[in-house]
């Protein structure tokens, strides 16, 4: 498939190259290539929202939070219950305000 599909501008003419691509890969004999052309298939209405939106979108933000949650879980290993490593998600994600303490930390 390669980055020409990155190349189309329509999605109609990048949609007509996916699957065109995912025909060929099903009907070859390798598996693992079979496997891509199914989870590409899976995902094919997302793969061509880019193509609508012109490329204009960037995945930097979902990279961001992805990244953030991974460090949040890291150290929400010393939690003991799921649920406040679901708060500390929540936080870390969200900016959720802080709870007031009775005194105040130098």
């Amino acid at each position: 498939m390669g980055l020409i599909v990155w190349r189309l501008l329509s999605p109609y003419w990048a949609g007509q190259f996916l699957d065109r691509w995912c025909t060929k890969t099903m009907r070859s004999k390798i598996e693992p290539m079979k496997k891509v052309a199914r989870m590409l298939r899976g995902h094919r209405p997302l793969l061509l929202n880019w193509f609508r939106a012109r490329g204009q979108l960037s995945s930097g933000v979902v990279e961001g939070f992805n990244t953030k949650a991974k460090l949040t879980s890291r150290k929400s290993f010393g939690f003991r219950t799921y649920r406040g490593a679901e708060i500390a998600l929540y936080h870390a994600l969200a900016a959720l305000p802080e709870p007031e303490f009775t005194h105040k930390f130098c």
